[in-house]
């Protein structure tokens, strides 16, 4: 018969179903972490293993990730790589089921001027890119935009046209 509580008095000898609240580890399979530091006899005194001086050996000594002691680390010495776009910040990506609510905006042209009257895109954007997400539900011309291929095919499915 195990140790296990049991849920109801007439269940007899059958033990509970595991439940969070009784899990436990088995007996003997954990062991207590090391306590350093509190005296020779403890079997880590002393030194409490961080061996003699040093700025390791310090409370709070260490050095920040990447450092090299003062040699020039491989972070730096690695050429760079990649740029980050100037046009990218400016650039603004559209959706197809946005289109019907800048055309009422702009009198059923979408160009950067209505999107923005829309408040699709912010004041400072230079540059839309109309990509297909969502149903085209007016016919629309879309005019001044990028337009990737599967927009152009549902505006014009539409009944809507892309003008360059």
């Amino acid at each position: 018969m195990s140790d296990a509580p049991t849920d109801n008095a007439d269940l007899g000898n059958e033990p509970v179903s595991a439940r969070l609240n009784t899990l436990a580890p088995a007996a003997g399979s954990k062991h207590a972490k090391k306590r350093v530091g509190r005296g020779i006899a403890a079997g880590g005194g002393k030194t409490a293993g961080r061996g003699h001086k040093g700025q390791r050996s310090r409370s709070g000594g260490n050095v920040r990730p990447g450092f090299e002691g003062g040699q020039l680390p491989l972070q730096k010495r690695v050429p760079a790589f990649g740029f980050r776009s100037r046009i990218g910040g400016k650039t603004a990506e559209v959706r197809t089921s946005e289109l019907a609510a800048a055309a009422e905006a702009g009198d059923g042209v979408v160009d950067l001027d209505a999107l923005k009257a829309a408040n699709i895109v912010a004041k400072n954007i230079t540059r839309a890119r109309v990509f297909h997400s969502g149903a085209v539900t007016a016919a629309v011309a879309v005019k001044g935009l990028g337009v990737s291929k599967g927009a152009r095919e549902a505006i014009e499915k539409a009944g809507g046209r892309v003008e360059e």
